[in-house]
C-alpha cells in the first residue's frame, strides 16, 4: 500500500473508533422497565434502530444502562433513582409506572416515554404540541382504545352478555383503561367484570377461572405484566377457549386470536429517534409529543378456527393483517 493510502486508511478508522477509545467518556442513556431484559428484546432492538438513525450506536459511541423491575411497579421509583443519581444524559421509559417514577427522581435529566396512558392528563406534560419541561416521547393511545378493543370482541362474539377484563389492580393504568371498558360496555349493552391478577401464577389462575364459569371474552389490560408475556397468554387463551383480545400484534402471532393497537417498534424506534436527538442537542421541551398514528387491528384465524368463531366479513376486510 502506498504511503499516502495507508494515512489515509488510517485517517478513516480513528474516526471509527470509540469515542471511549479516545479518551472521552461516552454519553449514557438509562432505560428503566418495568419487564426484563428477556422480555424487552425485541423493543430494544427498534430502539437501538432509532438511535442508529442519528448517528448513535451502543458500545461505539453511546453506551446504554438498563434497570428492570421484573414486573414489581414498588421498585421502579428506586431503579429510576439510581439511573438519576448515575447523571445519565437521557433516560428512556416504557410504561406509565415507569415514567411518573423516573419524573419523581428527576428534573433536570432528559426523559423519553413510550406510554398509553395521556401525558398531558397526568400532568407530565404541558401539551402535546409544545411539551415544556424535561419530558417528552411517544404516546400510543393504549388506554384510548380500550373501548374499541371490547367494540371488536362484541363483534366477533356478538352473543356474549357478559365481557371480561384482565388487570392489574397495581398498575397506574387500570383506573383509567377500566373506565373506558365501563363506558363501552354500557353502549353496547354488556356487563363488564374485571378479573385481577398480580403475577404470572394469578394469570394462569384467571383463564380457569373463566374456563370453569363459561368462558366470557376477555379484553387484556395494556399493563406490561401482561403485554410482556403474548405467548403464555396465548396459551392459556387456547387452552381454556376463552376469545382474548389483546393490544399488541405479538399476540396474535403467538397464537392468540386477536390485536387491536399500535405498531410497538415504530413506537420504539421514534423514542430512540428521539432520544439521539437529545443527545444532539434538542430540548425536549421543543420536541412534540409523538402520537403512534399507526393503528392495526390483527387476526389470527387458526385461534378463529379452533375457538369457533365465525368472523364476519366486514370485520375480517378491516383487519389489517390476517394470519392463517
Amino acid at each position: 500500500m502506498r504511503r499516502r493510502e495507508f494515512l489515509g486508511a488510517l485517517g478513516g478508522a480513528a474516526v471509527a473508533w470509540p469515542l471511549v477509545a479516545r479518551g472521552q467518556p461516552l454519553p449514557v442513556l438509562g432505560f428503566l422497565s418495568p419487564g426484563s431484559p428477556e422480555a424487552d428484546a425485541g423493543r430494544t432492538g427498534a430502539l437501538r434502530r432509532g438511535l442508529a438513525d442519528l448517528g448513535y450506536v451502543e458500545g461505539h459511541n453511546l453506551a446504554i444502562e438498563y434497570r428492570g423491575a421484573q414486573h414489581q411497579h414498588d421498585r421502579l421509583p428506586a431503579l429510576a433513582a439510581e439511573l438519576a443519581g448515575r447523571q445519565v444524559s437521557v433516560i428512556v421509559v416504557v410504561s406509565t409506572p415507569g415514567v411518573l417514577a423516573a419524573k419523581a427522581a428527576t428534573d433536570t435529566i432528559p426523559i423519553v416515554f413510550s406510554m398509553g396512558a395521556d401525558p398531558v392528563q397526568l400532568g407530565l406534560v404541558s401539551g402535546l404540541s409544545r411539551p415544556g419541561g424535561h419530558i417528552t416521547g411517544v404516546y400510543v393511545l393504549n388506554t384510548a382504545l380500550m373501548g374499541k378493543r371490547l367494540e371488536l370482541l362484541r363483534e366477533l362474539v356478538p352473543a356474549a352478555s357478559v365481557i371480561a377484563m384482565l388487570a392489574n389492580p397495581t398498575s397506574a393504568v387500570t383506573e383509567a383503561e377500566t373506565k373506558e371498558l365501563h363506558a363501552a360496555a354500557r353502549a353496547l349493552g354488556v356487563t363488564l367484570r374485571v378479573i385481577n391478577a398480580v403475577s404470572e401464577s394469578e394469570i394462569d389462575t384467571s383463564f380457569a377461572m373463566l374456563a370453569r364459569e363459561g368462558a366470557a371474552p376477555l379484553v387484556v389490560s395494556t399493563d406490561n405484566l401482561f403485554t410482556d408475556r403474548p405467548a403464555r397468554l396465548a396459551t392459556l387463551a387456547a387452552r381454556h377457549g376463552v376469545p382474548t383480545v389483546h393490544a399488541y400484534r405479538d399476540f396474535p402471532a403467538a397464537g392468540g386470536l386477536m390485536s387491536y393497537g399500535a405498531d410497538l417498534a415504530d413506537a420504539y424506534r421514534q423514542v430512540g429517534a428521539y432520544a439521539g436527538r437529545i443527545l444532539k442537542g434538542d430540548k425536549p421541551a421543543d420536541l412534540p409529543v409523538h402520537q403512534a398514528a399507526k393503528v392495526e387491528l390483527v387476526i389470527n384465524l387458526k385461534s378463529v378456527r379452533a375457538l369457533r368463531i365465525n368472523v364476519p366479513l366486514p370485520l375480517l376486510a378491516r383487519a389489517d393483517e390476517v394470519i392463517e
